[in-house]
């Protein structure tokens, strides 16, 4: 028998956030793996065509607003047992301070901060986790090792989270339950939209990048995969930067 630490066949997983990019290629490749997943997303024809892209059975996809109370806790009561939660769910913005409306923070906050808070306070108090269980938030370089000019929205809900995920795997550890969360640099998704960009640009963005390029969302995927294996089991309170050099 090959030996494979990183195995995740059987296990049940839940992904916010899976109708593109990082969480999309997170489910898909956990499926490729034997995982059963359950996805998430407020798309619900692009949910469905992640869903499309599943292998094997024992899938489940959940049309849900993360910034819903109602809806939050129909999905939580409705869920199995979960041996992993993916909380992937996010959104971007570019905006100069001087021309912040307290309507954009209040947007940005509510579904890359208090979403997955929420999200995790529910799986407990209804004891959804468990014991072994391995939660994965998707953070960022952002706020949590870098900064760049008109990126203080984003980078302050991805501080805020990366500091939730701390005080959770600090306070979950007498439950056996790790919590970590990846850090990206720029990853070819959807919130990453660069058709309003010039090529100039890009390609100066590019230059920052010691490897040459920006990530995949697979590559991300991996590492997210790693976390929720048991490849990891002594890992906890973790902010693993996959970056490809930008911060150096």
């Amino acid at each position: 028998m090959v030996l494979n630490p990183f195995a995740i066949e059987d296990k049940i997983i839940l992904i916010t956030g899976a109708s593109s990019g990082i969480g999309k290629a997170t489910a898909i490749t956990c499926s490729k793996m034997g995982a059963k997943v359950i996805i998430t997303g407020r798309n619900a024809n692009r949910l469905q065509e992640t869903f499309n892209e599943l292998e094997g059975e024992g899938h489940q996809q959940v049309i849900v607003e993360l910034t819903d109370d109602k809806q939050l806790t129909k999905l939580v009561e409705m869920i199995p047992l979960l041996d992993g939660c993916v909380n992937n769910a996010g959104i971007g913005n570019k905006t100069p301070i001087t021309f912040i409306k307290q309507s954009d923070l209040h947007n940005i906050l509510d579904v890359n901060t208090i979403a997955p808070i929420m999200l995790t306070k529910l799986l407990l108090k209804k004891k959804k986790l468990k014991k072994g269980a391995s939660m994965v938030l998707t953070s960022s370089i952002s706020g949590v090792f870098s900064v760049d000019v008109g990126n203080t929205l984003y980078s302050v809900s991805k501080s805020a989270i990366d500091g939730f995920m701390k005080n959770a795997a600090k306070e979950l550890a007498e439950k056996g339950i790790r919590v970590n969360s990846v850090n990206p640099g720029m990853v070819r998704t959807p919130i990453n939209n660069y058709s309003s960009v010039s090529e100039e640009q890009i390609q100066t963005d590019l230059s920052n990048y010691p490897l040459k390029r920006f990530g995949e969302p697979e590559e991300i995927a991996y590492a997210i995969i790693f976390l929720l294996s048991d490849a990891s089991a002594w890992v906890t309170g973790t902010a693993l930067k996959i970056d490809g050099g930008y911060t150096l």
